[in-house]
């Protein structure tokens, strides 16, 4: 099936041409996924949850849980990471942020996440890595990777970002791109990025939409030289995905993904 793939936002970067040659790596082996092959709570092995109810940073108004199916279980073949409305308090919406630090990290490689997206207002998934040890300090300093979020009041579009100490959303020069996408909401897509030490790049369906290149600089604007590991959760409202409101009416809502595959960088 073709994609017609369309420039919505770019931040910091020109693009890509059709005609562009891009450097792209060809060697990857791979060394760790998640088929979803079995039934319950995810592999404890391989992934790990962050909790709480922190805002984290961008006023979200999640609580995260740890090991709950209601947020969190695989079944049918799919991982499904499910946000829910319970109704009132403080904990009125309840999700799942899952990681796979200290079980899943990797300097360099190539991500795939099929998967399909939760649709409605005020949602906001998202597939993204973190360094792992923080070498460069707090972030931004020691980057991010967006390989795809997603907000409900933006029902056709996903984005793929670089964030940095010299490159980030609040001094607004993160590295950013935004495109059209068709029926995220029934269909699975996959998202990936490569990563190398000379560039980052995005794809969507195997298609390249976005690649970053490493000036060569400082880790201020690459500190992608260290041990990430990888984040799927789905938020509801905050800064950005809660920037149209939320719909309380489009609960349960979840991300379903049939499979993680991390590709390791072969020189």
């Amino acid at each position: 099936m073709k994609y017609i793939i369309v420039l919505l936002i770019t931040i910091g970067y020109s693009g890509i041409a059709q005609s562009q040659s891009l450097k792209r790596h060809k060697k990857w082996q791979l060394a760790w996924s998640d088929e979803f092959n079995y039934q319950g709570l995810p592999d404890s092995t391989k992934w790990g949850y962050q909790t709480g109810r922190s805002g984290w940073g961008n006023n979200e108004l999640q609580l995260y849980t740890a090991a709950d199916t209601s947020n969190a279980k695989v079944e049918n073949g799919s991982l499904y990471i499910t946000a829910r409305n319970t109704g009132s308090g403080d904990n009125k919406y309840t999700s799942a942020r899952m990681i796979t630090k200290e079980k899943g990290d990797w300097k360099y490689g190539k991500l795939e996440v099929k998967a399909k997206l939760p649709g409605g207002r005020g949602l906001w998934p998202a597939i993204w890595m973190l360094s792992t040890d923080d070498e460069y300090g707090g972030w931004p300093a020691s980057g991010e990777i967006d390989v795809m979020e997603h907000v409900g009041y933006m029902k056709d579009s996903i984005f793929g970002s670089l964030h940095s100490k010299s490159y980030n959303h609040v001094i607004g020069t993160q590295k950013t791109k935004g495109i059209y996408i068709k029926r995220p909401y029934d269909k699975f897509h996959i998202y990936a990025v490569e990563w190398t030490p000379e560039n980052i790049t995005f794809l969507l369906d195997g298609k390249v939409y976005y690649q970053v290149a490493n000036e060569h600089k400082t880790a201020a604007e690459w500190p992608f030289d260290k041990r990430f590991y990888l984040l799927l959760n789905v938020a509801v409202g905050g800064n950005w995905g809660g920037k149209e409101g939320v719909d309380d009416t489009v609960f349960p809502a979840a991300m379903q993904v049939d499979y993680v595959r991390m590709y390791k960088w072969v020189e």
